[in-house]
């Protein structure tokens, strides 16, 4: 067969098998399967860390092999603050990191049983502060993924503390109500674009739940973060689906995104990362403080504006 026909028929395979389906997009390269995992876990720079929905499971149901326990609502938030899971302070996170046994030069595997949704906190918060995020894998599909072949360990685990050194925060990487209340709301600046991530029933307001009142931001668009996972198998959809998920969301643009905790927002910052948004940022606060305030606007319905903020 000539060199040319050859190259031409290849071609044709291989796009044959992309629009089909069987070939995807390279994963990002910070997701792990359980093999991976398992063939790390006697490496002693290795620290597992598991942030599970409910937290007791780790005792009753068990844990990867020598994984540390992570409690989502005490150890990634700021205990002290009014609103609930703003960012800790540098100091009070670098302490928990070293409770975990954590080095600069440790190997961090970080998975929940909640489609990704918990871990990625802590991913942003190692990010924010700086750690060799090289150094920061997420085990894809969590806890179902490592079930499927292996046993979970219901023994305490304990490490000698660690001496992490964490940098000041990256500011570029989040914006405080007053710069979304600003940047969104009063100048509406068609350069960014507010990603309200909680579900359709909360950001329409025909369900209330975990806050005071119901609705959103007034200008923020409706994209369901949980929607790049797969119910059933935790796992991340391929880097096309994320993309056609996203596909409103316009990558030169600067992206902000809220849930209610900063849990779902903090994985939708991350599957923004992967496609390639080069200026995505986290509200510290997110609709926990909007919704609380009692005095700042919000919208109900389908639409980003009703008919005030639409004049």
């Amino acid at each position: 067969m000539p060199p040319l026909l050859f190259r031409v028929r290849l071609y044709r395979f291989l796009l044959l098998l992309l629009v089909t389906g069987v070939v995807h997009a390279a994963a990002p390269d910070f997701l792990v399967d359980a093999g991976w995992l398992e063939g790390k876990l006697k490496d002693p720079k290795l620290v597992v860390l598991e942030v599970r929905y409910f937290p007791h499971r780790y005792q009753t149901v068990g844990h990867v092999p020598g994984a540390i326990q992570v409690a989502r609502f005490k150890d990634l938030g700021d205990n002290a603050d009014a609103v609930l899971m703003r960012l800790p302070a540098r100091e009070v996170f670098q302490a928990t990191l070293r409770g975990w046994g954590v080095d600069d030069d440790s190997t961090l595997v970080i998975y929940d049983d909640s489609r990704s949704v918990l871990a990625s906190r802590l991913y942003f918060l190692l990010a924010y502060y700086g750690y060799d995020m090289a150094r920061v894998k997420l085990l894809d599909g969590g806890t179902v993924e490592w079930t499927a072949f292996n046993d979970l360990n219901k023994e305490a685990v304990r490490r000698k503390p660690g001496r992490v050194s964490l940098k000041a925060g990256n500011r570029a990487m989040l914006v405080e109500w007053t710069e979304v209340y600003e940047r969104v709301v009063v100048r509406r600046e068609p350069k960014v674009a507010l990603v309200d991530v909680r579900p359709r029933d909360m950001y329409s307001g025909k369900v209330i739940r975990h806050s005071v009142q119901g609705g959103h931001i007034p200008g923020a668009i409706n994209v369901v973060s949980l929607d790049g996972t797969d119910a059933q198998s935790q796992k991340w959809l391929s880097l096309e689906q994320l993309a056609a998920l996203y596909k409103d969301v316009p990558k030169d643009a600067t992206v902000i995104t809220y849930c209610h905790d900063g849990f779902r927002s903090t994985l939708a910052w991350l599957q923004l990362k992967a496609l390639g948004y080069r200026d995505v940022r986290f509200f510290n606060g997110g609709w926990s403080q909007w919704d609380h305030s009692l005095t700042l606007p919000v919208v109900q319905g389908d639409a980003p504006f009703d008919a005030d903020f639409s004049l």
